[in-house]
């Protein structure tokens, strides 16, 4: 029988907690955003400062900033952090990646970011991207391991081509790839021949928790998903970001309101409702976005409410979804351009293939058989990096 609410300390709190040669006095740049806290909410930023055990001389940020205060899509500008004097280097405005001049006199560059457990999170990106700068410049790279919100037991998707590799998708992975930051970084030092990580591991984390049965603080990852059902539906909803249809940004439930200025919601809650997808319910609404697509547009849509977590399938709901409103759509199913002259749906997917499939009239079955060499390919492939079990020992 399950637990709830398990003790779990993150690999924040364990570094804190012990001696670790490898970074003591070492000089050191610290990855983080508003995610990097202990139980008691205080910043990896603070708690490293003042504990010693390493010197801290430069901080480095993702999309939306160190502190979480700026919308997707925006450059973040390097500054001088307020709070603490120290340098403060954007990886999401001039460069995604650090350059010499940034690493210059460090001996560590530490991560300490709560990932989305989807393949086109970019901090995924960010991970890839300064791990291999650190390799670059001699750095000793260390994770501070946290939890894969969705757990680490499942994974669900195709691979990425990479053909198609973007920051929203770096690596050949699924996109629902149940692997922790610590696990995703020793698999890339493998497959690039990088220099082992050095990855400060939880304890008392097992591969089928999910988030909200350990007893760690949650703090919204992104200002896009602010809640717990917006992370576990996003390996499937965000997919709607490639369509003409809202993915609900700019409302109060981004990922979890999905809908169109033409759409006819009781038509698309019906559609919905003959798949018979496990775990979710599709309630027929109306809502009208503040920004992002359609904004102030009244949009006729669904409400994706999770009734049962435990057989909630994502990525699997987001393809029907998908395939519903390219299907309902009463106009021509205009997908949204991308990067580099790629459809975003195609960088979101990692291929082509979706939109090819939808376009041709394929079955969403025919879709999904797809799958399945691949991701069994992937379960043996990431079977050495994994650092924890299926359960408690």
């Amino acid at each position: 029988m399950r637990q709830t609410r398990a003790h779990v300390e993150s690999g924040l709190e364990v570094l804190l907690a012990t001696d670790i040669p490898q970074v003591a006095g070492k000089r050191a740049g610290l990855l983080t955003n508003a995610t990097g806290i202990d139980r008691r909410f205080r910043s990896t930023v603070d708690l490293l400062q003042a504990h010693g055990q390493v010197e801290l001389c430069a901080l480095f940020g993702p999309e939306h900033g160190i502190r979480g205060d700026v919308q997707a899509g925006v450059k973040v500008a390097g500054q001088v952090d307020q709070r603490t004097g120290l340098p403060m280097y954007s990886l999401y405005g001039e460069t995604r990646r650090p350059n010499p001049e940034m690493l210059t006199g460090l001996d560590l560059l530490i991560y300490d970011m709560q990932d989305l457990g989807a393949r086109y999170s970019t901090y995924i990106a960010t991970l890839q991207y300064a791990q291999q700068a650190a390799a670059q410049a001699g750095l000793t790279f260390v994770v501070l391991d946290r939890p894969n919100p969705l757990g680490g037991d499942r994974v669900a998707g195709n691979i990425l081509d990479n053909a198609f590799n973007s920051f929203v998708g770096c690596h050949p992975l699924p996109i629902q790839h149940g692997m922790t930051s610590g696990e995703l970084a020793r698999l890339f030092a493998a497959d690039y021949g990088w220099p082992e990580p050095l990855v400060i591991p939880m304890r008392g984390w097992w591969r089928t928790m999910r988030f909200e049965e350990t007893d760690l603080p949650w703090v919204q990852p992104t200002p896009n998903l602010p809640t717990l059902d917006s992370i576990k539906l996003y390996p499937g909803t965000c997919l709607v970001e490639g369509t003409p249809c809202s993915e609900g940004r700019g409302t109060t439930r981004p990922f979890e309101l999905i809908g169109a200025p033409d759409l006819d919601p009781f038509a698309l809650a019906e559609e919905l409702d003959t798949y018979q997808l496990p775990g979710v319910v599709f309630r027929p609404t109306y809502f009208t976005p503040t920004f992002s697509k359609h904004a102030q547009q009244i949009c006729g849509g669904v409400q994706v409410h999770i009734v049962e977590p435990d057989l909630l399938r994502p990525v699997e709901m987001g393809i029907y979804l998908i395939y519903a409103l390219h299907k309902l759509s009463s106009a021509p199913f205009n997908w949204i351009s991308g990067a580099e002259g790629k459809y975003f749906i195609d960088l979101l997917y990692g291929s082509d293939a979706l939109r090819l499939a939808l376009d041709g009239g394929a079955e969403v079955s025919d879709i999904l058989a797809t799958w399945e060499p691949a991701l069994t390919a992937f379960q043996e492939r990431r079977r050495p990096f994994l650092l924890y079990g299926a359960e408690e020992e």
